[in-house]
């Protein structure tokens, strides 16, 4: 067994992870009152409430451990967000990890993130997290690890979600070497798990079986009017598929297909260069295909009028031919996953489900006329059927915690493939890096036999 405290703990993603890898945690930490409660209630332990109340006496406020996670605020590095990175608040909060990691020198270092901060807008704080870690003896890599549950196999804890999320990986080697071992190969690859083919997720079976332990899935049904929206453009695909016209890869935007624009709209002119593009390629779609839009206006006059503005657009992500390059009719409902989001309506085929968010937009099964529940969430995020006690609290608030969640198969996934990586910094390391190595690999003879197999 070996020890870990789990800091930005939410729900407990890394929990679940390192806990099915024979871990314990000693120590949580969440600020968020009502994912703390879920933590509880699902895992027996109650979180402190302030990583910054640890970091002022780490050496009395935090117990020893072999592993220190975290899934550190994204907000600040998110492209969803003004990206201040680490010059905002809750990006400093990095630092509060650093002054724990000096103080109580854990073994390894796990830390997650959007994908987006090892990117060309964050490179400061890039570096900056970088060089802190190397200063508290931490070997991390120049090049980021970015991994997705979908790139797993089902039975390597994979999932039909596409998730790419940067882990910060760090082994405890001492200054002087993790200011000079710097630049290497990372002990996971962003490629799919050998012998294992993306495309063979098929989410509606995956779906069907966690709702078999989910309970009752009747309350998510869409309203009526949800349906309708989605039936209004089904005829628009089926209407324009009929033409033999191929759906084009940029949003299409109904208010722009009239002669004259709706009065609330800016000119031209005025409209920043970004949203210009967009415009035109709407004009140039409509017309291409007026006749075709005309009739599909005259066919469903008020469904369409009665829908609001940011359903009146449509992102069409579901590709127009099968994997042997055959041409596939187009259809709003059989085999997609439909989002309704403040940019439109997305459509997208039904193998794997886009990134959870900590917003509204729960993938819907539009063949099923229902959004996931809160229980398929968590099972695409990797949590095991019951784990997680949400009790009586709003499904958005559930599934505003699973979006933010980290996925328990790739985390494990990746933590193994590092300590592996690393065996012989920690197979005598202090710290607990000897007893993390022994639990998560009993048998090391046996694992490079199973390895070299597998090559």
């Amino acid at each position: 067994m070996f020890d870990f405290v789990d800091l930005f703990s939410g729900v407990g993603g890394f929990h679940s992870a390192l806990a099915g890898l024979g871990g314990r945690a000693v120590q949580a930490c969440e600020i968020d009152d009502r994912a703390a409660s879920v933590y509880e209630r699902s895992w027996g332990l109650a979180p402190d409430k302030d990583v910054r109340v640890l970091a002022q006496d780490p050496a009395s406020k935090v117990p020893d451990h072999a592993v220190l996670t975290g899934g550190f605020p994204c907000q600040p590095f998110s492209k969803s967000g003004r990206q201040l990175g680490i010059n905002e608040e809750r990006g400093t909060l990095f630092q509060d990890v650093l002054e724990i990691l000096e103080v109580k020198q854990p073994a390894v270092v796990m830390l997650e993130n959007v994908r987006n901060l090892s990117g060309p807008r964050q490179r400061g704080a890039w570096e900056a997290i970088l060089a802190g870690l190397r200063d508290a003896g931490y070997k991390v890599n120049d090049r980021p690890l970015v991994f997705s549950p979908h790139l797993l196999r089902p039975e390597s804890g994979g999932a039909p979600q596409t998730r790419d999320r940067l882990y910060i990986m760090g082994v405890r080697v001492g200054v002087a070497r993790a200011k000079d071992e710097t630049s290497f190969n990372n002990a996971v690859l962003h490629q799919p798990e050998d012998g294992w083919n993306p495309a063979d997720w098929e989410i509606e079976g995956f779906v069907a079986r966690a709702s078999r332990h989910g309970g009752d899935v009747g309350s998510y049904k869409l309203e009526p009017w949800e349906d309708r929206w989605i039936d209004v453009w089904d005829l628009f695909v089926q209407i324009l598929d009929s033409r033999g016209v191929r759906l084009p890869g940029h949003p299409l935007w109904e208010k722009f297909w009239y002669p004259s624009w709706p009065q609330d709209e800016p000119p031209y002119e005025s409209m920043p260069d970004w949203k210009k593009r967009f415009v035109d390629l709407n004009l140039d779609f409509w017309m291409s295909n007026r006749a075709a839009i005309d009739l599909w206006r005259e066919s469903a006059p008020v469904e369409l009028a009665s829908m609001p503005k940011t359903k009146r657009k449509l992102e069409w992500q579901a590709g127009h031919d099968d994997e042997h390059g055959n041409r596939v009719p187009y259809s709003m409902r059989e085999d997609k996953l439909v989002q309704f989001r403040p940019s439109g309506i997305r459509v997208k085929r039904a193998n794997w489900a886009p990134a959870l968010v900590a917003m509204n937009q729960t993938s819907i099964l539009a063949q099923r006329s229902r959004r996931l529940s809160p229980h398929e969430v968590a099972r695409l995020q990797g949590f095991e059927p019951g784990e997680l006690d949400f009790g009586d609290q709003p499904d958005s608030q559930s599934y505003k915690q699973l979006g933010n969640a980290v996925n328990v198969g790739a985390v494990r996934h990746v933590l193994r493939e590092f300590v592996w990586q690393n065996r012989d910094d920690l197979r005598d390391a202090d710290q607990g890096g000897k007893e993390l190595f022994a639990t998560l690999f009993p048998d090391e003879p046996a694992e490079r036999q199973r390895r070299g197999a597998a090559c």
